[in-house]
């Protein structure tokens, strides 16, 4: 929707003398919706992506704005609840007229939000890591595709680890079960026997972890290396984590590698006996470069804690957030269609060093890193890639195969290369 304002004639004067003489009106302040849950089993790893958005409009508002206008930030709070988001983000673009949204941890809460964005037309950043398979006109995903994850962790594992036997656990919802449809359909491509698979999902915020550990360690009876590669989300980990401490498992006897495990949640942990257990992401807080530097310091300044921890996500929405100012600078307007537009190609400094590009299939490329878990709670950075441009839809399930998603020149978000012919997204959701 295209707002309206009256520009003061300074301002006017400063947006014709950047060369956006032809800006469309835009409403002041613009509103930036927030949609992270704040309360339930989310809320562990979703209320600090609250804060991060906070941040970000706190310091955009203190370099003077976007487009002549203060950012404001409407907050809701979802309760970890996936249908709530749906309703709750309806309430930001219906009510609350917001023009842009960052929100979700999870694909649960992301896919009930789909069907209003779509219907309303709006934008929305999603910042974590996802089982791909999606590609939204309306959606622009600042986390790691599987082929920026999964796959590079999984691959660790195979060659630097020797692991031979793969213990898949999750979280019971679309993320992980999607993920490790891939994951099964990759390792019998690299040879490991169906047989060697143990693939178990509990609900979230699952607490007794006693016999899933005990069921992992029996795969090891023979003696092959077994590895666990973990989808499990939320406050789940606490138990998780605490069961393999209890059982004596080090990281030596059974690596894990973790997909949604950082900093945050690490915090709330005993550490001590996790040494050396593994983390797959985009970003750590360890990364050393002048931006990562500032990053944590305006963070501490912000939150006003020494102590606060930055994370993967946090960095996936100062990306995303950067990315959008700088293309609704560049369209002159906060129209969604024109900024969507704009988004594509757009380059953006990430924390690591180097730089993050928007793809015209809505996902970003951005390196891949393998951390090894500290006492502190920290990790090192044991593996880095050069940026891996984020793939929609994987290689690795036939159905997904022959897909590519280009919003630019096909105007298309899951193309089929073989027939030629655009498939409706809605019907894969």
């Amino acid at each position: 929707m295209i707002k309206t304002l009256k520009l003061s004639g300074v301002a006017a004067a400063a947006l014709i003398a950047a060369g956006a003489a032809n800006a469309q009106d835009v409403e002041c302040p613009i509103k930036v919706g927030v949609l992270h849950s704040l309360s339930g089993t989310m809320a562990i790893s979703e209320t600090t992506l609250k804060d991060t958005m906070l941040m970000l409009i706190e310091k955009q508002n203190a370099d003077g704005g976007l487009l002549g206008c203060e950012l404001e930030a409407v907050v809701k709070d979802p309760a970890s609840d996936w249908p709530l988001f749906a309703e709750k983000a309806r309430e930001l673009i219906s009510n609350d007229e917001v023009d842009v949204t960052f929100g979700s941890w999870t694909s649960a809460s992301r896919k009930a939000v789909l069907p209003v964005l779509e219907e309303l037309n709006h934008l929305y950043f999603y910042p974590v890591q996802y089982e791909g398979e999606e590609s939204s006109k309306n959606v622009f995903y600042t986390g790691a595709a599987p082929n920026q994850q999964a796959i590079p962790a999984t691959d660790y594992f195979l060659d630097e680890l020797g692991v031979e036997k793969f213990a898949l656990l999750g979280t019971d919802y679309v993320y992980p079960r999607t993920t490790n449809n891939i994951l099964e359909s990759y390792l019998k491509s690299k040879g490991i026997a169906e047989e060697d698979i143990f693939v178990n999902y509990t609900p979230f915020g699952h607490s007794d972890w006693s016999t899933i550990v005990s069921d992992v360690v029996a795969l090891g009876e023979d003696g092959k290396q077994v590895g666990v590669i973990s989808t499990i989300n939320g406050d789940a980990n606490i138990g998780f984590y605490k069961e393999l401490a209890a059982a004596g498992i080090s990281a030596d006897d059974i690596p894990v590698v973790a997909f949604s495990v950082g900093e945050e949640e690490l915090s709330g942990l005993d550490t001590s006996n996790l040494e050396g257990h593994l983390a797959a992401w985009n970003y750590f807080m360890t990364a050393e470069s002048e931006a990562n530097e500032e990053f944590i310091a305006s963070w501490h300044e912000f939150i006003g804690d020494e102590s606060r921890v930055t994370n993967d996500p946090m960095e996936a929405h100062y990306i995303g957030f950067n990315m959008w100012v700088n293309a609704v600078e560049e369209a002159g307007t906060t129209e969604v269609d024109a900024v969507r537009e704009a988004m594509w190609g757009q380059e953006f400094p990430n924390l690591t060093g180097g730089t993050a590009v928007m793809g015209v299939n809505h996902h970003l490329s951005k390196p891949v890193l393998i951390g090894e878990i500290r006492a502190d709670g920290m990790f090192d950075i044991i593996s880095e890639t050069d940026p891996v441009p984020g793939d929609a839809w994987t290689d690795y399930l036939p159905e997904s195969a022959p897909l590519k998603s280009d919003w630019a020149e096909l105007e298309c978000g899951m193309y089929n290369t073989e027939t030629k012919t655009c498939v409706q997204i809605e019907s894969n959701y």
